[in-house]
This record gives C-alpha cells, sequence and structure tokens, in this order.
C-alpha cells in the first residue's frame, strides 16, 4: 500500500476514526487526520467529507471517513468530481468496489448519536479497511470504461 491515507469523521464518528488511528499506528500505515482532531458534538460531516474528497482527488489517495451512518458523509463526499466513495457492508463488497470501481474514499458508520445502532465494530472496521488498503483496482478495459462513463456525468453536471 503506497499511496497517501486521509481520514476524516465528525462527532459521531470521531470515536471509531480515533480507534484506527491507534490501530493505522501500531500497522506502521502512514495516514493524514483531517479532523475532526477534537470531539465537537456541533461539527457536521460535509465539512469533513470535502475536506477528505478534496485531498484524495488531488493526491490520488485514499479516504476513510466515519459519520454515524456512513451515509451522509459518504453522499457528501461523492459530491467532489473524482471522488468514488463506498459505504459496503462486508468484506466481498469492500473488495469489488476496488477491484471493480477503484473506489477511493471508504465510509464507515461510526454509531455515535444513533441509538439503537451502535455502528460497527472495531474488528470489522480493520478487516474492512485492510480489505480497502490492500486490494488494487483490477484496471480491467470494461471497468475503467464504465469508470470514465463516471467521469463523464461529472463533467455533464457542470
Amino acid at each position: 500500500m503506497t499511496k497517501k491515507i486521509y481520514l476524516g469523521a465528525d462527532h459521531a464518528g470521531f470515536d471509531l476514526k480515533e480507534k484506527i488511528k491507534v490501530w493505522l499506528d501500531l500497522e506502521k500505515i502512514a495516514y493524514d487526520d483531517c479532523g475532526n482532531t477534537a470531539y465537537n458534538s456541533d461539527d457536521d460531516y460535509p465539512y469533513f467529507a470535502e475536506k477528505v474528497a478534496r485531498k484524495v482527488v488531488k493526491n490520488n489517495g485514499l479516504g476513510l471517513l466515519a459519520c454515524g451512518s456512513a451515509e451522509g458523509i459518504c453522499m457528501a463526499a461523492n459530491k467532489l468530481r473524482g471522488a468514488r466513495a463506498v459505504n459496503p457492508h462486508d468484506l466481498a463488497q469492500v473488495k469489488v468496489s476496488r477491484e471493480h470501481n477503484d473506489a477511493n474514499i471508504l465510509c464507515l458508520a461510526g454509531g455515535g448519536m444513533l441509538k439503537p445502532q451502535p455502528g460497527i465494530s472495531l474488528s470489522k472496521a480493520k478487516k474492512m479497511i485492510w480489505t480497502f488498503l490492500n486490494t488494487p483496482f483490477s484496471g480491467a478495459a470494461r471497468h475503467q470504461r464504465r469508470i470514465q462513463k463516471i467521469a463523464l456525468l461529472e463533467k455533464k453536471q457542470g
């Protein structure tokens, strides 16, 4: 894994992000924490989604984002041209999102304020991240063609 990794989370994903940082440190995987760097119950996920997505696209990196459900932060990240954020629910989906779609941002449910849904476990998050970071894009012509079509849709948007 040689791409730069960018992390971001709002208050609902903050605890999961901080635990992931400890694990990344133990695995000696370098990352850039784009925030929030302190718990703030009033922060908003679109800000962190934008920060991470901009850096991922600009630097051809990979991103890890977390909010309560992973849905909102994923939608926000995908608003930026070149971001291909995903919210997979199992390892097979993580693998396919990298191999077929060249996904560049993994979104995780931190739970946080969501009750009774606690978010994903740290154990599952680690497995998903490991798979995301270590699964390359296949480069198959059909997958490249589809990614190019996504880029054309982004251009049509304006």
